[in-house]
């Protein structure tokens, strides 16, 4: 069986809060003839729990059948520089001989750019053991940041990270996106559009037995739900205003949101929402991945929201969140100007523009107040769709299939 190393410094395990991309996927190539071992940072990334004992550098694990390499990193809090020295720490020590030592030579190496050192110690690793790399592209560094006004587009550090994802493209022999019209960025840039390949984030459908929507009881408020990261990206602030508007509106059934997850925004949520006065809005700590499932069926619909940034959303969206509230079988009210929307595409629910309150509330609305049998269409439009186009046994063929090209060539 050919062996491929995936370098993700945030891979995380069905057990923690969080995606689960490539366990997923390295839980299906195997089928398609590929063992794949994820290589992670040993802190998890948004509560900060350190996976090892003191006394560890590192641990091999499997995790239901997949390999795990636990990578040492320094612990952090928030965004600052505790953050950057864990990520350039993951980086050198992967890189490490001793690191990967107890591991079968590689085949292939994917580095995944949640951030791009990661992507570098791949493209080092590959180099060291002669073999082809794999770019996996998942946010656009450093454009994100740029257009998020986390970096300015004149300073010295937007221009070393433009040089460092450049010398990433160019190492690569393809480049795996998740956003899918990421090639616009990134053939601009001199890469061929063939070695561009898209494999969006998907969801376990086996995971999501298929239910039927609650029986709900008329007397107890509309449960809408958000679940996943409390970040800047996810447009969270625009969510709750949409609530005050709700609660202030007499003439509307009661509908409460329960807001599901961590992230470095959520204490800054909880004090808006406390400045609001908002009395439908729970905060509730993060589950597990394998929790999920059954904390969703317990939702009447979900919302989901980005910021409105049109220079970003133009390549595209794909949040895990998305394909498991699709997987769900319920109503999604989605607030986003990306330039898809998988939402709209399933059928599953209304779309509002992106920073628009009134807009959201309409939307939610909306959704509470269809009838049942109207709910239950949107909700098995949206299963249908994530099964045709995001179930993870195919999202891994695919990914077998460029893993076969590269070692072929």
């Amino acid at each position: 069986m050919k062996q491929v190393w995936i370098i993700n410094h945030y891979a995380q395990e069905p057990d923690g809060a969080g995606g689960t991309r490539h366990f997923h996927l390295a839980k299906y190539l195997e089928a398609c003839g590929w063992q794949a071992t994820v290589i992670a940072a040993s802190v998890e990334l948004n509560s900060g729990r350190q996976r090892l004992d003191t006394d560890e550098a590192q641990r091999l694990e499997r995790v239901g059948g997949v390999p795990f390499l636990w990578v040492r990193t320094p612990t952090y809090r928030g965004n600052g520089g505790g953050r950057m020295r864990n990520m350039l720490a993951f980086m050198r020590r992967v890189m490490l001989a001793r690191t990967t030592r107890q591991l079968p030579r590689p085949d292939v190496v994917v580095g995944s750019s949640v951030h791009p050192f990661a992507a570098v110690a791949g493209a080092v690793l590959a180099r060291r053991f002669n073999v082809p790399f794999v770019f996996e592209v998942r946010d656009l560094w450093p454009q994100t940041l740029v257009d998020m006004g986390r970096l300015r587009e004149s300073s010295p550090v937007t221009w070393a990270m433009r040089k460092l994802e450049l010398w990433l493209y160019r190492r690569a022999v393809r480049t795996v996106v998740l956003l899918p019209h990421a090639w616009k960025y990134i053939a601009p840039l001199g890469i061929p559009r063939e070695r561009i390949v898209w494999i969006p984030n998907g969801v376990d459908l086996s995971l999501f037995p298929p239910s039927q929507p609650p029986v709900r009881d008329t007397s107890e408020p509309f449960t809408l739900m958000y679940l996943g990261a409390h970040g800047q990206a996810n447009g969270l602030h625009t969510v709750l205003l949409a609530m005050k508007l709700l609660q202030e509106r007499a003439t509307v059934p009661a509908i409460r949101l329960r807001m599901v997850g961590d992230g470095a925004l959520k204490p800054a949520l909880i004090a808006q929402a406390r400045q609001l006065g908002l009395r439908n809005v729970s905060f509730e700590p993060p589950v597990p991945k394998r929790g999920v499932p059954a904390l969703a069926a317990q939702a009447d619909a979900f919302v989901i929201a980005v910021l409105d940034l049109p220079n970003l959303y133009r390549y595209g969206i794909s949040m895990n969140k998305l394909f498991d509230y699709l997987a769900a079988a319920r109503p999604i009210v989605m607030a986003s100007d990306a330039s898809n929307n998988p939402v709209a595409d399933a059928q599953a629910g209304p779309t509002v523009r992106a920073d628009q309150p009134l807009q959201l509330a309409d939307a939610i609305v909306q959704v509470a107040t269809a009838s049942p049998d109207e709910r239950a269409r949107m909700g098995r439009n949206g299963r249908r769709y994530v099964a045709h186009h995001h179930d993870f046994p195919q999202l891994s063929r695919r990914l077998a299939a460029v893993l076969d090209e590269v070692c072929a060539a």
